[in-house]
């Protein structure tokens, strides 16, 4: 129970510390609120010129919402990857494993308590400012129990594999490369779609209208199964920046269903 209590000072301490940086916590606010702004207004466009009041089977405010949900959780981040690496080649990592604690516990505890600060400044901004453009939308009490459950496990996986990336200071001269896969890794969104051969005609037209203004980002490979089981129009797509941007760029696709 002591040894239980030191870490969970060590989480209140990072919390603290967090909260003492204020023009950190402005700027991060700042671009949430520009973030949530501008694509509200891009959204409006959007809607607006498909005359539909879902895409991707969401709704205008549920897109918002979504948006602010998902930036939230990526601005929360800490540099924990950056921090273990540092730690790893000033020989920092040494004094910290002759003291009372254990560093990945210790590190995990630190990380929890700054980034649970982070998550909930920017989720009362965030839904604050959606509320504000939008207007609340209905939420399940099963959903978000899922919510509350999942979002402490992803922070812990999210942890683990920074960890991991920061110890290859150990072997690796530069882990900066590491870090970038890991978080490309992270972003990637990708799936099949498929339509019945009698939407051949109308899928192949909004496909050349798609692509032409699609990102460098998304990869598409459309093909036609023209008998058997999985006779139809199949389209699979591979999205590799920012999952939230993603689920943006291939709401249009979505829609065609």
């Amino acid at each position: 129970m002591i040894a239980f209590r030191k870490y969970t000072w060590l989480g209140l301490i990072a919390a603290r510390s967090n909260l003492a940086y204020l023009g950190e916590v402005a700027t991060r606010t700042l671009f949430l609120a520009v973030i949530l702004y501008i694509f509200l207004q891009l959204w409006r466009v959007t809607y607006s010129e498909t005359a539909s009041a879902t895409l991707g089977g969401l709704t205008l405010a549920q897109m918002l919402w979504y948006l602010a949900m998902t930036e939230a959780i990526t601005l929360s981040t800490p540099r924990v990857a950056q921090e273990v690496d540092q730690d790893v080649r000033t020989g920092a990592l040494a004094v910290q494993l002759i003291r009372p604690l254990d560093y990945p516990l210790a590190r995990l505890w630190m990380t929890m308590g700054e980034r649970l600060v982070r998550f909930g400044l920017n989720v009362a901004v965030g839904c604050t400012l959606a509320l504000l453009l939008v207007g609340p939308i209905a939420f399940t009490p099963a959903g978000l129990l899922m919510f509350a459950l999942t979002l402490p496990l992803a922070f812990g996986l999210d942890f683990a594999g920074n960890f991991l990336i920061g110890l290859a200071a150990f072997w690796i001269e530069d882990t900066t490369g590491l870090a970038l896969i890991y978080s490309r890794v992270t972003m990637i969104l990708g799936g099949m779609l498929s339509w019945p051969l009698d939407k051949l005609e109308r899928v192949l037209t909004r496909y050349a209208e798609f692509v032409a203004g699609a990102p460098d980002e998304l990869n598409l490979d459309l093909s036609i199964v023209p008998a058997g089981p999985r006779a139809g129009v199949i389209m699979e797509a591979c999205w590799s920046a920012d999952h939230a941007a993603g689920e943006r760029v291939l709401a249009p696709l979505r829609a065609m269903l």
